[in-house]
C-alpha cells in the first residue's frame, strides 16, 4: 500500500474527512473563506455547492514527464475553482460548469479503475473546493487497494488549516505559482492577496513532502513539483517567483516554467495580456531560473 495511505488508520481519515465537511457547511475550505452554506445547496464563490462535479477523467500524457512515464498520469478534472483567473484556459471547466456530479464511492471507483489502467498517480486537478470530499473517498480507495501517489494539482491559493489536514495523504503537491505580486493576483484573478497566501501555502506543502524524489524509472514518487506560467510582458513577475523558490524553499525545486500561454477567456479585454507569448521572455525566465540552480521540469 501506498505509504501515505500507512500513515493514516481508517478513524484518522473519517475525522478528517468530518472535520473537512464541517468546514465547508459555512465554506472556509480556501483562503477566500466565503462562508457559503454549501450542503444547503449554496455555492461558494468557487461555483460549488454539495456533492462532487468532475469535467473528465484518465490517462493523462501532457502532463509534466516525472508524472506521465510510460502510462500516463491519472488525471481527475474537477468543476469550478477557487480563483478568477481571466487568461483561463479550461474556463468552460473552471467557470462554465462543465461537468458531471458524482458520488463519493464512484469516485472512489474512478480512482482504482486509473490504477488498473497503469497509470502512475492520481493526479487531482483543481481539487480544493472538494477537499472534504475527495479525502472521503481516498479512505475508500486505500480500503480497497489504492496504492499510487496522490497529486495536489492546484492553482497554490490554499488554506494553511486545510493543507494540514491533507498532511499524510497527498504525496505530490502540484501548485501552480501564479504571480510574484499581491497587485498582479488581484489584477489577474482577483484575488487581493495571492502572492502572500501562496507562499505561506508552498512553505507548508514542503514542508510536508520536501523536494522532489524520483524513482529509478524516472517518475515522481513524493515531493512538490512547481508550475510558473510566464505571462507576456512579465505580468507575473516571474523573476521574483523564481527568487523565492531559489531563496525561500529550497534550490532543489523542480519547476516548470511554462510558455502556453495565450489569450484566453477574458484576457483580450487586459491589454498586456491581449497578445501571446513571445519566445524570448520565456526564454528569459527559464535563463533565470537555470542561473538560481532550480530543477527545470518538462
Amino acid at each position: 500500500m501506498n505509504a501515505a495511505y500507512t500513515e493514516l488508520t481508517p478513524d484518522e481519515f473519517a475525522e478528517r474527512a468530518q472535520t473537512l465537511r464541517v468546514m465547508s457547511e459555512k465554506c472556509r475550505i480556501c483562503p477566500r473563506s466565503c462562508g457559503a452554506r454549501r450542503h444547503e445547496g449554496e455555492h461558494g464563490l468557487c461555483h460549488a455547492a454539495d456533492g462532487v462535479v468532475v469535467a473528465s477523467a484518465g490517462p493523462h500524457f501532457g502532463e509534466e514527464s516525472v508524472l506521465v512515464g510510460t502510462m500516463g498520469s491519472g488525471t481527475i478534472f474537477f468543476t469550478g475553482c477557487n480563483l478568477d483567473c481571466s487568461f483561463c484556459q479550461n474556463f468552460d471547466i473552471s467557470h462554465l460548469g462543465a461537468g458531471e456530479p458524482i458520488a463519493i464511492s464512484d469516485l472512489a471507483s474512478l480512482m482504482l479503475q486509473l490504477q488498473e489502467r497503469g497509470c502512475h498517480n492520481i493526479n487531482l486537478v483543481t481539487p480544493t473546493h472538494y477537499t472534504g470530499e475527495i479525502v472521503a473517498a481516498l479512505a475508500e480507495a486505500g480500503a480497497q487497494g489504492l496504492e499510487l501517489p496522490i497529486v495536489w494539482n492546484s492553482g497554490g491559493y490554499e488554506s494553511i488549516e486545510t493543507l494540514r489536514l491533507l498532511n499524510g495523504i497527498v504525496d505530490i503537491y502540484m501548485p501552480d505559482l501564479k504571480y510574484g505580486s499581491n497587485e498582479a493576483g488581484q489584477r489577474y484573478s482577483g484575488i487581493e492577496d495571492y502572492w502572500d497566501v501562496a507562499r505561506e501555502a508552498i512553505r507548508e506543502m514542503h514542508r510536508q513532502v520536501g523536494d522532489l524524489r524520483v524513482g529509478p524509472r524516472g517518475i515522481a514518487r513524493r515531493g512538490l513539483l512547481l508550475r510558473h506560467l510566464v505571462l507576456p510582458g512579465d505580468a507575473a513577475r516571474s523573476r521574483k517567483v523564481i527568487d523565492f523558490l531559489a531563496d525561500e524553499i529550497s534550490p532543489d525545486t523542480y519547476v516548470n516554467v511554462m510558455e502556453q500561454y495565450y489569450p484566453a477567456f477574458r484576457a483580450e479585454r487586459i491589454p498586456e495580456l491581449s497578445r501571446r507569448l513571445r519566445p524570448e521572455e520565456h526564454a528569459a525566465a527559464v535563463a533565470h531560473a537555470r542561473s538560481r540552480g532550480l530543477r527545470l521540469a518538462d
